[in-house]
């Protein structure tokens, strides 16, 4: 089976830093969910959502999703944040290789997006907007992680030496909360 390592968790989390330094280390391809929609729509994620709606995204989020579980050789994939949402999406994360869900607390993924631009959920009020969508997925990216690292306290460099440090043969592997960092339940 081709390795593959996907990041999932919410937008703010470090899914993108974390993913290509985990691809250097490991000198696998990476790919990033929201620059293959780009690619594929020639659209960036706010234009498609401006022009074709969230149903549109989430549908050219699938279609990288399913072509970076077809890819044939290593690779590190950061998932959009609201791929979990379909169960389809949830499937093909659980057969597609080894999940590491990157927590955070709200107030740190606050912190990390700021005013929100170029996020089309978070028009307005980014902290109340991140509450209301980690509530809906926290549970979903519990259901499809083997590994769960939470960031909050640590630098993206940090997280991928966990990421590489805790692959199949590693001691601590297969226990799935891979960091005892602080906790994110808040």
């Amino acid at each position: 089976m081709t390795e593959r390592i996907l990041l999932v968790g919410m937008m703010g989390a470090g899914k993108t830093t974390t993913g290509r330094l985990v691809a250097e280390e490991l000198g696998w391809e990476y790919l990033d969910s929201d620059a293959e929609v780009e690619q594929a729509t020639g659209l960036s994620v706010p234009a498609l959502f401006a022009r074709d709606g969230e149903e549109a995204f989430r549908e050219a989020e699938t279609d990288a999703l399913r072509r970076a579980c077809t890819s044939t050789r290593p690779v590190v994939v950061s998932v959009a944040g609201g791929a979990v949402l379909r169960a389809e999406n949830r499937a093909l994360l659980r057969a597609c290789g080894r999940v590491v869900w990157l927590r955070a607390r709200i107030e740190t993924l606050a912190v990390r997006v700021g005013d929100g631009v170029g996020r089309p959920l978070l028009d307005g009020d980014p902290y109340a907007a991140l509450r209301r969508l980690d509530a809906v997925r926290r549970p979903l990216y519990a259901e499809v992680a083997d590994d769960i690292i939470d960031v909050d306290e640590l630098s993206g460099d940090e997280v991928a030496t966990r990421i590489v440090g805790a692959g199949p043969d590693a001691p601590d592997a297969g226990g799935r909360q891979v960091s005892e960092g602080t906790p994110a339940d808040a």
